[in-house]
């Protein structure tokens, strides 16, 4: 394949991975968008294997590697259940990351690579393997961390080290003059050295730096990780002269921020705090003060058979999905229930917090995988206003996302952040194991308030009991 149209194909498959993104943003046209990104990818790969820059004597060398890593896609598409997505996620950024770290090295070890450089050239051609290096190693270790914390390999307390933010800023430091050794380098083996240096900081910088973020804005965490790997892409196209690695890390790096912003706003926290970690677990929490309002009252449990009245009754239900949902993986009673209700002639919507469950879009994916209609999948914004209008309100797993004291109390640690209102429902209904925190660990006056009712147990076992009560 000649240079030319090695360009025009990278061309196409820019292309295509714009509107690849264009159509992830909606349900309804996300599988069209996944549909031209699988185009644009092996549209991408096809150019740069048969490309001007691959011998002959290379192919079977990427083959073999591209059936290896084709053998390892399929078997996990296969066997990671929609419930694993989050940390199979965070694994995928890590790979991005490795893979920067690797190509850096190659690329200054390799003589070829440099040929040709010289002066300010020569300058920019080394700081790009630097910083991809380091973007590289700070991704691979944080995703590692983060696909830990989110399998359940790690715990989800933060760790918080003395003087952390010190130890952080001794270590831009020492990458920072180590930087300077390996620019000022005249050889290989000169600067092997600093490069080492370097990427050692630049790992354990990358776990201290997940290590200490807490649980409660892991999601956050995974949009973060997520343009980290743009940008390690990026950084890679830079190393390599590939145009198109550049483009698309930075239309991954670039979304991906856009996305951690959006999620911050959906917690009220700037990317800072987030960073900063120390916020998320019970551990995390800050101690009562006095000053903050604690519950009052008195839960309310209630069974199935009550349960399944109550919806009966209903003319409007909200199901608000959360983590819990996830876990006991009952979506698929949730839309046994919602097919049984919306046939009866019961309005039944889904409000979907931005930072549900562990990662954006969590919930809905869980939906879609389980049927539930596209059309009745609504944002918290687009819900909120309707809660008093509401018969039933029903919440499965989530806390956080429905703590009223987020409104209500000012010295709550989750003071400003928007919420969806289900307690403003005729009657709420919670469902939980326990009475326990969420992973703020804040308390959540929701359950105590006078029009609130506790479902205790496994949510699909006892989703399946309301289920069975409905049909009865």
């Amino acid at each position: 394949m000649s240079a030319e149209l090695a360009t025009v194909s990278y061309i196409g498959a820019t292309i295509l991975f714009i509107l690849s993104l264009g159509g992830l943003s909606n349900q309804t046209t996300a599988l069209r968008g996944n549909l031209y990104g699988m185009i644009g990818m092996t549209l991408a790969v096809l150019a740069t294997v048969f490309g001007p820059k691959v011998t002959i004597a290379g192919i079977p060398w990427i083959v073999v590697a591209m059936l290896i890593g084709a053998g390892i896609g399929i078997y996990a598409a296969r066997t990671v259940q929609m419930t694993q997505m989050p940390e199979l996620v965070a694994l995928m950024h890590s790979m991005v990351g490795l893979a920067a770290m690797l190509v850096g090295f190659a690329t200054f070890i390799d003589p070829e690579a440099s040929k040709g450089f010289e002066g300010a050239a020569k300058s920019i051609h080394e700081i790009e393997i630097y910083v991809g290096i380091f973007i590289g190693a700070v991704t691979f270790a944080g995703s590692v961390i983060a696909f830990g914390k989110l399998s359940g390999r790690i715990g989800g307390s933060p760790v918080l080290l003395p003087g952390r933010h010190w130890l952080n800023l001794a270590g831009l430091l020492i990458v920072i003059y180590f930087g300077r050794e390996f620019m000022n380098a005249h050889d290989v083996a000169t600067g092997t050295m600093p490069l080492i240096v370097m990427t050692v900081v630049a790992l354990l910088f990358g776990v201290h730096m997940v290590m200490a973020i807490g649980g409660a804005d892991m999601p956050v965490v995974v949009s973060m990780l997520n343009s980290y790997s743009g940008w390690a892409a990026a950084a890679t196209g830079f190393m390599l002269s590939n145009d198109l690695l550049i483009v698309v890390g930075a239309l991954v790096g670039s979304s991906g921020a856009i996305l951690s912003y959006i999620m911050c706003n959906a917690m009220n926290r700037s990317f800072i705090s987030v960073i900063a970690g120390g916020f998320g677990t019970a551990s995390a929490a800050p101690k009562s003060s006095g000053d903050a309002a604690q519950p009052v009252g008195e839960a309310v449990p209630i069974n199935a058979l009550e349960t399944a009245e109550l919806l009966r009754e209903a003319k409007n239900v909200i199901i608000v999905p959360g983590y819990g949902m996830a876990v006991a993986q009952a979506q698929h009673t949730v839309f046994e229930i919602t097919k049984f209700l919306r046939e009866k002639g019961v309005n039944v919507r889904f409000g979907i917090h931005p930072v549900a469950g562990r990662m954006p879009g969590h919930m809905n994916v869980l939906l879609a995988e389980a049927k539930v209609p596209y059309d009745i999948v609504f944002e918290m914004d687009e819900l909120n206003d309707d809660f008093p209008d509401t018969d039933v309100s029903m919440v499965i797993g989530a806390n956080d996302i429905v703590n009223p004291s987020a409104q209500d109390d000012p010295s709550s640690p989750i003071a400003g952040m928007p919420v969806l209102e289900v307690w403003k429902a005729k009657t709420s209904i919670v469902m939980k194991r326990s009475m326990a925190s969420g992973y703020a660990g804040v308390d959540n006056p929701l359950f105590y308030k006078e029009n609130n009712r506790m479902l205790f147990g496994d949510a699909k076992k006892m989703l399946d009991e309301v289920l069975t009560a409905l049909k009865a």
